[in-house]
């Protein structure tokens, strides 16, 4: 059989995805979710999957047409507990491996994640809450939507949209009884409810500002009092896991928003908050801003704790040794993982893996044995069918600093041909590059072209220097490290010079924003939800009046010259490149109203231009979005490259 490349369509609708995958307490069998699109217009069915790590193939625990989520294994051992579809519009389940799901408790909002109490009597848990309609009737027959009235700045967020006063709150419920009871109320989003090893407190993350300051509140069950751990009004502290004595939470934060996060220990006797770490350098998956869950760290004993972490756009399983706060690497790989669980023990680790060449696999990792194995096999019979890409790992020194890259290429490869290159820019600006199955480029480079992914100063995974490097800076050396890297590889004879692109998202398409007017050495542009105009974009991001002062070194009134020098919109006129902009309609993080001014800007300036949007599509749509919109916007990208950098035919040369 023939390998073909890595069509939209096979991106988007073959390709399926394990989540969530979480070990027994005592090791032995592994359960996860499995997800795969089959409707343009419906999010991904899911089910829950067992594997029997001592042999045998997985099999389905829960059946097909719903979407089956988070799976948590009771501390016993013998039940699990997941969230559903199966009641309009969200239900906790409870279910024996082998037997029917029992509804414990729903809501009308999403639940998510559910957490067992030690004793397995009790499950915490997340869903929103509406204090104008806390019976979660929803809207009276035949009435007009609600007025909004707006007070507080952190009124809307990417994906979840108009907020006004709604936030995720805590719940508990009795898993004899199914009586529940709110542990908070407070308008501010509570998450990830984690149990003391007594089952006596709760902690969780507050957050508000868009997640901009963050603190861990302690809940005292029996009496509803609360302790308050914080790192002040512009302080971050996100991941948190209790000590196996109960006495002490390992925590990630910093005191700004800088993208490159530190370790600190809080001590409940003393009330005492320590920073282990000075500039870790490596980064703490913590889930946000991709609206995945987090990776919790695992302690072994009273000093030792298991940390996943990225460095240089790569996945670690590390150890924290507390009281030094010394860390070291215990395995690293060529590979992005998600997620994290752990047997009781400590000795089996469980993670989904990416790689440039296969996605959306759960891998075990031994501790003693010092092994990964890859436990499920999905996706090979549609690895099978299509052509691997290969790739080349960069790095361009530039000014003191080497900045790393990858270079994707096209199945058939010849070196001494010249390819047209796509220089792809990621997302943050504290975002990163790495060893990952990211579809836009396995999408070009089984198609022919070869891909340059880039880690320019400001990306994250290589400490806090390099990741605050960007700040007050967008526009400038960045772009410099990203041209630099593009000249030392357009200097091979396996590039054409005369058939350059660049695509990027977000910040990327700030950045492809700011390059086309300043160069036109590309051919074609692909710039997906820009950062246009920096000025308008901060009065109606959901982020900026909380991050932008951070980022741009002030208001708009306080630093109005460089919001104009540094805003791609006070150069667009000058721009030639054929550019596609694709932009989500719901995009809250970087509003339409930039790719609309965009377009004016770049039509009037008489450059080709097209602007693409999506309705009811989030900053995010490109990975959480209707199948159909992330096909459509796939094959879009690949045919606007096809068309100008390829000749009429639209075939590599």
């Amino acid at each position: 059989m023939n390998a073909r490349p890595w069509t939209p369509h096979a991106l988007v609708y073959e390709l399926t995805l394990a989540l969530e995958p979480q070990l027994a307490p005592d090791g032995s069998r592994l359960v996860y979710a499995l997800a795969r699109a089959e409707s343009p217009g419906a999010l991904p069915p899911s089910r829950l999957w067992l594997r029997d790590l001592s042999g045998g193939p997985p099999r389905p625990l829960t059946d097909p047409g719903h979407r089956d989520l988070f799976p948590r294994w009771s501390p016993d051992g013998e039940r699990l507990a997941f969230v559903s579809d199966r009641v309009p519009r969200s239900g906790l389940y409870t279910l024996v491996p082998g037997g029917e799901p029992a509804l414990l408790t729903r809501h009308a909002h999403p639940i998510e994640s559910p957490a067992w109490s030690p004793d397995g009597r009790r499950l915490a848990y997340v869903t929103l809450v509406d204090p104008d309609d806390p019976d979660e009737a929803g809207p009276g027959e035949g009435q007009a939507p609600r007025v909004r009235v707006i007070r507080r700045l952190d009124y809307k967020e990417d994906v979840r949209g108009y907020l006004g006063d709604v936030r995720r709150q805590v719940f508990v419920v009795e898993t004899a009884t199914g009586e529940r009871r709110a542990l908070t109320r407070a308008a501010l989003d509570h998450e990830f409810p984690r149990w003391s090893p007594d089952g006596r407190r709760l902690a969780l993350q507050v957050s508000e500002r868009v997640r901009n300051h963050s603190w861990i509140e302690i809940l005292e069950l029996e009496d509803g009092s609360a302790t308050r751990v914080d790192l002040g009004e512009t302080g971050i502290l996100g991941l948190h896991s209790w000590s196996p004595s109960g006495r002490r939470l390992l925590l990630s934060g910093e005191p700004e928003r800088t993208g490159q996060p530190d370790l600190y220990l809080y001590d409940l006797a003393g009330n005492e908050l320590r920073r282990l770490t000075d500039d870790l350098p490596v980064l703490p998956d913590a889930g946000y801003p991709s609206s995945r869950p987090p990776s919790v760290p695992v302690w072994l004993d009273e000093d030792r704790v298991v940390l996943h972490a990225f460095r240089a756009g790569a996945s670690g399983l590390y150890l924290l040794r507390v009281e030094s706060g010394r860390l070291e690497p215990l395995v690293t790989w060529p590979a992005h993982h998600t997620a994290l669980g752990a047997d009781a023990p400590g000795r089996r680790f469980v993670q989904v893996r990416a790689d440039f060449a296969s996605t959306g696999e759960v891998v075990v990792f031994d501790r003693e044995r010092g092994t990964t194995e890859t436990v499920t096999d999905h996706n090979a019979h549609v690895r099978a069918e299509h052509a691997a890409v290969g790739w080349e790992r960069l790095l361009v020194s530039r000014r003191g600093l080497e900045i790393e890259a990858w270079l994707l290429l096209p199945p058939d490869f010849d070196p001494a041909r010249p390819h047209p290159l796509v220089l792809d820019i990621h997302g943050g600006p504290q975002g990163h590059h790495g060893y990952s199955f990211t579809p836009v480029q396995q999408c070009l480079a089984s198609h022919g072209f070869l891909v340059l992914a880039v880690n320019p100063r400001g990306s994250s995974s290589y400490g806090r220097d390099f990741t605050r490097r960007v700040l007050r800076d967008w526009g400038g050396e960045d772009y410099l490290d990203l041209m630099a890297v593009v000249d030392e590889v357009a200097a091979r004879p396996c590039v054409d010079r005369d058939r350059l692109g660049v695509y990027g998202f977000s910040y990327g398409g700030y950045m492809t924003a700011w390059i086309i007017g300043h160069t036109d050495r590309f051919r074609a542009a692909v710039c997906g939800a820009p950062c246009f105009d920096l000025v308008s974009m901060y009065g109606t991001s959901d982020i900026s009046p909380f991050w932008g002062p951070l980022q741009w070194g002030g208001r708009p009134h306080e630093e109005p010259a460089w919001y104009r020098e540094r805003s791609p919109s006070t150069y667009a006129h000058r721009a030639r490149t054929p550019t596609l902009i694709v932009h989500g309609e719901d995009d809250q993080r970087c509003p339409i109203g930039q790719g609309e001014e965009m377009f004016v800007a770049l039509a009037q300036a008489g450059c080709e231009v097209e602007l693409v949007r999506y309705p009811q599509a989030s900053h995010l749509f490109m990975s959480l979005g209707y199948p159909g919109h992330r096909e459509d916007v796939l094959g879009r990208i690949l045919g606007w490259f096809q068309a100008h950098l390829c000749g009429p035919a639209g075939v590599i040369r």
